[in-house]
């Protein structure tokens, strides 16, 4: 059976080494190419068509967050499956994270990360799931932690119950639906109803940009 098929793309070569050595160190994970900026990212992506791509934020020529938008409106225009994007971030730049999350990318983790989360991660992602490290979405909300550049609670916020206002401030900070269901006594069935029903109000994709809209408003019960 194939591996899952992993593009690295970074303007460090030897943070890139790093990477590359711990994949293919794992039988059910191969890198297929590198690139040092976004512009050879996006013909990287286009050339290999990798399953999964490791997105640094901030490079040289162009950067992740228009090389995200580029690779994933290339395969959408081509008709063919789009690539999973993981952005790689450090704990200063969560506000472009954010704006890769809007873009299209399935999640972000710290660029200092467990080897053993950065892998599971890859394979997160690829099976049509998102991720998000716990430890950044507590740096997004440091980051803006008094409230400055926030905006008012969108009109639509307003049609969440209190239960579900609950269920949004816990998934916010990254926890599992596992984690709130142990936390509010419930079944992980009825917090994923909850989710799905959140996602639905909010006109949100997916648990990642929740934890971006999270981030972006001012929100009452979420900090």
């Amino acid at each position: 059976m194939s591996g899952i098929r992993v593009a690295l793309v970074d303007d460090q070569a030897l943070f890139r080494a790093g990477v590359r050595m711990l994949i293919e160190s794992q039988p059910d994970l191969e890198v297929v190419g590198e690139a040092s900026d976004g512009g050879a990212a996006v013909e990287l992506a286009r050339r290999e068509r990798p399953d999964v791509v490791l997105m640094d934020v901030r490079m040289p020529v162009q950067d992740g967050i228009a090389a995200t938008e580029q690779i994933l409106a290339a395969a959408d225009r081509d008709g063919t499956p789009p690539p999973r994007i993981v952005v790689l971030t450090t704990f200063d730049l969560d506000e472009n994270a954010a704006r890769a999350i809007r873009a299209g990318a399935s999640g972000f983790v710290l660029k200092d990360a467990d080897p053993e989360f950065l892998l599971a991660a890859i394979r997160t992602v690829h099976q049509g799931n998102q991720v998000i490290a716990a430890a950044a979405t507590r740096a997004l909300f440091a980051h803006v932690g008094r409230g400055s550049g926030r905006r008012p609670a969108p009109a639509a916020w307003s049609e969440l119950t209190p239960r579900e206002r609950e269920i949004f401030a816990l998934a916010a900070r990254g926890l599992s639906n596992g984690e709130i269901a142990a936390s509010e006594f419930l079944s992980e069935a009825t917090v994923k109803t909850h989710v799905s029903r959140i996602l639905a109000k909010l006109g949100l994709r997916d648990r990642v940009q929740l934890v971006v809209f999270a981030y972006e408003h001012e929100l009452p019960t979420v900090s």
